[in-house]
């Protein structure tokens, strides 16, 4: 019986290379990508790295620091990314037969039954993304889940000796790799877990491949236990099957400050709605229930915030449907002497068309709002995001995030694509 392969591909600093792809005079520069509200540091490239910025540091307190040291700041894009990474992964699916997608940046593959040697498969499959996508990444290859991740990681951390790519199914390279390895860079182990398996002596990622199953199961559960048997290369963890569609959506932002106007929160709770309804056509699914959520100041005295919810008429995927729902629900908990930091709209209780038995006293969605729906989503897909949008949602709004360094999105609004100007 032919052993498994399975290959974890992974994006080099994604949000970072990202921005590079449409800055290349930011090739060999160090980079940090910011959070919601540019808050802290979410993602460095290398060069950002060596300079010693910390992941997750407050950037009203690295502000000088990156100025100084010149470092590039961007504000999240996440449509950019988004795009970017179903960019990625469709040209993964071109090379390898079966993928599943682990993150925005992040799949593994099963590589079983490809034709030897997979080290020239993962060389080909990093320069095929790369030249594709402008994306670098790395390959891991091994016979399971977990030690596809490390050698991931090994891949990555010795990037001069691998080249960005690195099989250890070979039983001495495996060994070799997991002695060196300390046990925090186990996928699933990390920090939190590491201080517990070094009081009993398992320093090493070999270690823990070589534990007694039955203590760790009884230490630490079934999860260590399952990992430890990934490590030793008993495949715990199989390839998921193709997702299903999501059985409820939640759109939500934090607001740039505070907000306690009527008219700020109808903007976001409509803005919310409309992208909610985007996912839900997206995967071909249809509501029925919505739930509306307003969270206040943490320094205000009600913590848990307000909610209501609200089966609607009938299952629909209409974004006005769903649209008048949540400004009634917005009405009936809105507080004049509330401030509220974040709104979010979940669409609940969904199915798929025909999954339902309507009710013959009740209306259902007219065959003219699905086809509404579909020129809208057709519109958009062929001219770029919100081209047409509900009239409620504005194009630029005051309680948006803070982002006061975004890029373009160059690739998901026609009005901010890439120009060359010729000299």
């Amino acid at each position: 019986m032919t052993e498994p392969a399975i290959a974890l591909i992974d994006c080099n600093s994604f949000y970072c290379s990202c921005e590079r792809v449409f800055r290349p005079d930011l090739n060999g520069k160090p980079i940090v990508v910011l959070s919601n509200n540019d808050g802290c540091i979410i993602s460095r490239s290398e060069e950002a790295k060596k300079l010693n910025i910390a992941m997750g540091a407050p950037y009203f307190q690295v502000r000088e620091q990156l100025r100084r040291q010149q470092v590039a700041t961007f504000s999240s894009n996440y449509a950019l990314y988004g795009d970017m990474s179903a960019r990625v992964m469709q040209v993964i699916e071109s090379v390898v037969p079966q993928i599943e997608v682990y993150s925005i940046d992040e799949a593994f593959a099963d590589l079983g039954g490809l034709p030897e040697p997979l080290q020239q498969l993962g060389d080909h499959l990093k320069q095929t993304v790369l030249r594709c996508t402008g994306i670098p990444v790395s390959v891991g290859i091994a016979p399971t889940k977990t030690l596809a991740k490390l050698a991931n990681y090994a891949a990555k951390r010795w990037q001069e000796r691998t080249g960005g790519v690195l099989d250890i199914r070979p039983q001495p390279l495996r060994e070799k790799v997991l002695r060196k390895l300390p046990v925090d860079c186990v996928w699933g182990i990390g920090p939190r877990l590491a201080p517990q398996l070094l009081a009993l002596g398992i320093r090493t990622a070999w270690d823990l491949a070589q534990s007694d199953r039955q203590l760790l199961r009884k230490r630490f559960g079934v999860v260590v236990e399952k990992t430890a048997s990934e490590l030793a290369g008993i495949g715990c963890l199989q390839m998921d099957e193709p997702a299903s569609a999501r059985q409820s959506i939640c759109c939500s932002r934090m607001f740039n400050r505070p907000q306690n106007s009527l008219k700020a929160l109808q903007e976001a709770v409509a803005s919310y709605t409309h992208q909610a309804a985007i996912r839900l056509r997206a995967q071909g699914s249809l509501c029925r229930q919505l739930q509306l959520n307003l969270r206040p100041r943490q320094i205000d005295g009600h913590r848990g915030g307000w909610s209501a919810a609200c089966p609607l008429p009938y299952p629909s995927n209409d974004v006005r449907e769903l649209s008048d729902t949540a400004q009634h629900l917005l009405q009936a908990i809105y507080r004049q002497d509330q401030s509220y930091s974040k709104a979010e709209v979940l669409l609940l209780d969904l199915c798929q068309p025909g999954e339902f038995s309507d009710d013959l006293f009740l209306p259902r969605q007219s065959n003219a709002s699905q086809k509404t729906m579909q020129v809208l989503d057709q519109i958009n897909a062929r001219w770029g995001r919100d081209t047409l949008r509900p009239a409620r949602v504005p194009q630029q709004a005051e309680w948006n995030m803070r982002r006061e360094m975004i890029s373009p999105s160059y690739t998901t609004r026609i009005d901010q694509l890439l120009t060359v100007k010729a000299e």
